[in-house]
C-alpha cells in the first residue's frame, strides 16, 4: 500500500481492502462506539458498510502500511453537513486479515451525531446498542 495522493480525492470510490479480509476474531472500535467493541466480521463489515453508507464524500489524505503488521487510513468526510476527520488503524494478524480495527472521528460535536445517526441505521437490531441513542 501507498500514500494517496493529495490532489486526487478517492471520494467514495475508495474500497478498503481489509472489508474483505477481516479475522473470525475480529474486533472494531472507535470514539462512535459505545457498550464495547464491535464483534466479529459479520458485525464489524455491517458496521462499516453502515458508516461509508452516511459517508457524503471521502479525500483521503493517507493510507498505507506502519510497522510490519499495521495499516491507517486517514481522511475527511461529512455526515449530516457535519465535517468528520478520520483516522482507521487497522492491525493485521499472521494470515494478513485485519483482527482489530479502531476508527476515530473527530471533532466531538460531528462524531456524536454520527454515533446518533448509526444507531437510527441498526434500530431494533442488537448493534444499536453500541451507539448513541439521543443527544444526552
Amino acid at each position: 500500500m501507498s500514500n494517496t495522493d493529495d490532489s486526487k480525492p478517492q471520494g467514495l470510490s475508495y474500497y478498503p481492502w481489509w472489508l474483505d479480509k477481516l479475522a473470525d476474531n475480529v474486533t472494531g472500535n472507535g470514539s462512535f462506539i459505545d457498550n464495547g467493541p464491535i464483534q466479529g466480521p459479520e458485525a464489524v463489515h455491517s458496521v462499516v458498510t453502515a458508516a461509508r453508507g452516511l459517508y457524503e464524500f471521502q479525500d483521503f489524505t493517507y493510507t498505507g502500511d506502519y510497522g510490519d503488521n499495521g495499516f491507517i487510513e486517514e481522511y475527511t468526510t461529512r455526515v449530516k453537513g457535519e465535517t468528520l476527520h478520520v483516522v482507521v488503524t487497522v492491525a493485521r494478524n499472521a494470515a494478513g486479515e485485519c483482527e482489530q480495527l479502531v476508527v476515530n472521528h473527530r471533532p466531538r460535536n460531528a462524531m456524536l451525531l454520527f454515533s446518533r445517526e448509526m444507531h437510527k441505521k441498526f434500530a431494533g437490531t442488537p448493534l444499536a446498542d453500541h451507539f448513541l441513542a439521543d443527544e444526552s
